[in-house]
Formats: C-alpha cells, sequence, structure tokens
C-alpha cells in the first residue's frame, strides 16, 4: 500500500458468523455495509482494516456470485483485505510481469482485477488484485514490466470494484489452472484443501510489518 501496515495504522475486522453485529447490518445495501466497516475504522482511528485468510464467511450472503452447482456455499477467504478509502495506491511487492487482467463485473464480484506473475527463487508465483479502478485497466498490457514498488492499480470505488464497499483482495497462487484475469477468491469447505495448498498465506508478506 506504499507505506508499512502497521499496528497503529490497521486493525482487524470480523466478517465471520461469529460477530453477532452482521446480523444488524443489511450487507445486501453496500452504502450500508460500507458506514458499517468506515466507522469501525473511524472509531479506531485506523487507515486500514484487515480482513482475514481462511476466515469463514458471513458477509458471501450478499451474492450469488459464491453459490455453487451442490447445496455447499462457497464462504472460505482465500486472500486477505485490506479495506480502505476509494484511490489509495497499490504496488507490486516483487518484480513482475502482467500474466493477465480484466474486469469481473457483477454485483459481489471482483469488479476489475490484475494478475501478475513473479519469479522467487527460479519458482513462479502469482498476485492476485481485486476490485480496483477500471481506469487502472486503460493502462496495463499482457507482459508487461512492474519493478518491485511500482504502481500496479488503485483500490476502486463501488459500485464498479463489483459493488464492495473499497478494499483491495490481495491473492497469492501457485498454480493458476488456466484463467486468465479470474482467480477464485473463495473456496467451499469441500475444496478448501486443493484451494488452500495452492494459495499460501499472504500474511507471509505482510505479517513482519504488521507485527
Amino acid at each position: 500500500m506504499g507505506e508499512p501496515l502497521t499496528k497503529e495504522n490497521t486493525m482487524q475486522l470480523d466478517f465471520s458468523p461469529a460477530n453477532s453485529e452482521l446480523e444488524e447490518v443489511d450487507i445486501s445495501n453496500t452504502e450500508v455495509f460500507d458506514a458499517y466497516v468506515f466507522d469501525q475504522l473511524r472509531v479506531k482511528g485506523k487507515k486500514y482494516g484487515i480482513g482475514g485468510y481462511l476466515e469463514h464467511r458471513a458477509i458471501y450472503r450478499r451474492s450469488e456470485v459464491f453459490a455453487t452447482t451442490s447445496a455447499e456455499f462457497r464462504d472460505i477467504h482465500l486472500g486477505m483485505d485490506i479495506w480502505c478509502s476509494a484511490g489509495s495506491p497499490i504496488f507490486s511487492p516483487w518484480r513482475a510481469v502482467v500474466h493477465s487482467f480484466q474486469d469481473n463485473a457483477g454485483f459481489g464480484n471482483y469488479g476489475p482485477t490484475v494478475i501478475l506473475e513473479h519469479e522467487l527463487a527460479g519458482e513462479k508465483l502469482y498476485s492476485l488484485y481485486g476490485h480496483l479502478s477500471r481506469k487502472d485497466l486503460e493502462v496495463l498490457r499482457e507482459g508487461q514490466i512492474l519493478e518491485a514498488g511500482e504502481r500496479v492499480g488503485h483500490v476502486g470505488p463501488f459500485p464498479e470494484n463489483g459493488d464492495w464497499p473499497p478494499h483491495l483482495h490481495f491473492q497469492l497462487m501457485i498454480e493458476l489452472w488456466g484463467n486468465r484475469g479470474d482467480f477464485p477468491g473463495v473456496a467451499s469447505r469441500n475444496d478448501l484443501p486443493k484451494f488452500g495448498k495452492n494459495c499460501p498465506n499472504p500474511a507471509l508478506i505482510l505479517k513482519p510489518s504488521m507485527g
């Protein structure tokens, strides 16, 4: 995010079923949901809200995007969210090649999304940035080189970001399984062993600064 994420500027946000406050929030109304998220940050005087990796979430009931062909719902979060003001810049953690990007439009979806390809110690690793601004996609091209610390894009506003309160969905993937410009950011319990193994914890990058 262009600055260290620390205990001083971040707070954990709980979107699990254990958070009884969510029962009183109309999360299907993005303006109401937005007010709930950012009121928490204002009260605590924090710039960033952190949404957890592998968190079991209640908020995905707001969209049929997360339904499956079976009776099971996708509700296990595979990335890390950084909830912050729309327009906040986002930077690549490592040197990268722009692998692919697209606007995954639709209520509850990613909206504008970028996938970067990295080579670390001779191994490929992919990073995904979801809920960006549409303008960010206009200046990218596949195969473009981004140096470490170079800007990827910006946190997008709703409704163009998939109609969510502004935040970055940051996710790591070892394999893309043929996906381009998109990759599941939420898994069902049945599929979690497969996705959990393929999607390392982003806190491996963020935790050293967050403490």
